[in-house]
């Protein structure tokens, strides 16, 4: 995989350099409640503006239907890219038309350009080969050289990710080279105690990277919504608990294979409970109590570990020389159930071990936190990108990337 080193040595004075961006902000009512990830891609815009390069930054963002839709505009991203990189950014109202060749046209060496949401064509998410090429001809018209630095996304075969490359000179940017550098850190070499902490809200999401962990990860601390398809494997009342059932004999499979392997697989031993959900706009106050784990009322449903929980999977973490975290252990937006989330972050600060928190929920919990992010060894863009390289996947975006 060449890297963008390589380009700058080579000069990219003047050519137009297409930047797979993951620019995939929250919004909330348009504007944007965490710019994580626009940050994590500025070194690479920035090191090709000074270079004297044309940048055309494309991305997605949220999930419209192949069609123009204002309330997914890039348009709030675009801007706050500009304000980072303390100049104007030009931003173009379509992906391959007009907008797209007037913005890329109209800019001189060292300005970048955001092209809108690459969602807003059908041809960018197509399952049909030639449909996606297509697409991914138009784009490369905007462009001599493809630079992939949306880590976020390389797990999906869509045109910018997966075709463009093909039709360009391909190179690696910065946020990809750290992303898959510190992912080799989970997989090849590690040091040990390897502690896992899995949280979110379906156990599904998490049941292939729990397969291949429990051969290679000395610890496992579940946590989130997905904990209590685990408790009722093991028997318990689980209320109104978020529960996937059909997960349950997949689930109870695995608790049996960690106890044979000599894994410790840890579930929480009390939660916090509440007969509502809480209201995450107003976040005002609830009702809540802590309840052991085997004792949740079949009225009530859990939202967050418990205090003793709590302790014990900061006591599992605290001699840790390498952890992974991906997921809450809680309804973290709130702040009655944001404890244990908290409590997490914390013990991964507080060890001395190389933490990587693994995107999605889990970064944006960091930051809503109020966290030092520089705290922790390496904070992921993508959490379902990171999750299937665990899981030993070929991801799409990087194969691309690969002469």
């Amino acid at each position: 995989m060449k890297t963008i080193d390589e380009l700058l040595s080579a000069g990219v004075d003047g050519k137009r350099v297409f930047v797979r961006a993951d620019l995939n902000v929250p919004l909330a009512d348009g504007v944007i409640t965490d710019d994580g990830r626009i940050r994590a891609v500025l070194p690479t815009v920035k090191a090709l503006a000074e270079a004297g390069a044309k940048v055309v930054v494309a991305s997605h963002l949220g999930r419209p239907k192949g069609a123009p839709d204002p309330a997914f505009s890039l348009l709030p991203a675009a801007e706050r890219l500009g304000e980072l990189l303390g100049a104007p950014v030009a931003f173009a109202q379509d992906t391959v038309g007009p907008a797209a060749h007037d913005a890329v046209n109209g800019l001189q060496p060292g300005q970048v350009a955001v092209i809108e949401n690459l969602r807003f064509n059908a041809g960018e998410t197509a399952k049909d080969d030639t449909e996606r090429g297509e697409f991914a001809d138009r784009l490369a018209a905007l462009a001599d050289v493809y630079v992939g630095d949306g880590f976020g996304a390389v797990h999906r075969k869509h045109a910018s990710v997966y075709d463009l490359p093909a039709r360009l000179p391909h190179y690696a940017g910065y946020l990809i080279a750290t992303e898959v550098g510190v992912l080799k850190k989970l997989t090849d070499d590690v040091k040990r105690p390897y502690v896992v902490a899995l949280g979110g809200a379906k156990v599904s999401d998490k049941l292939a990277v729990i397969d291949q962990l429990l051969g290679k990860a000395d610890r496992l601390l579940i946590g989130g919504g997905m904990a209590y398809t685990f408790l009722k494997a093991k028997g318990y009342e689980v209320g109104i608990s978020l529960l996937q059932e059909d997960q349950v004999p997949a689930v109870t499979e695995y608790l049996e294979r960690a106890e044979k392997q000599g894994v410790e697989l840890l579930l929480p031993v009390d939660v916090v409970v509440s007969r509502e959900f809480p209201d995450l706009k107003t976040k005002a106050p609830t009702e809540n109590t802590v309840v052991d784990a085997d004792k949740i009322p079949a009225d009530q449903e859990g939202l967050d570990i418990g205090p003793r929980t709590r302790e014990l999977y900061a006591s599992k973490l605290a001699d840790a020389e390498t952890v992974f975290w991906n997921g809450p252990m809680g309804v973290f937006e709130h702040p009655d159930y944001a404890e244990g989330t908290k409590a997490v972050a914390q013990a991964l600060v507080d060890s001395n071990g190389f933490s990587v928190v693994g995107g999605g929920d889990s970064a944006a919990a960091v930051r809503t936190l109020g966290f030092d992010e520089k705290a922790f060894g390496h904070i992921s863009t993508g959490g379902g990108a990171s999750l299937e390289y665990l899981e030993g996947k070929t991801l799409p975006g990087l194969a691309a990337l690969e002469d």
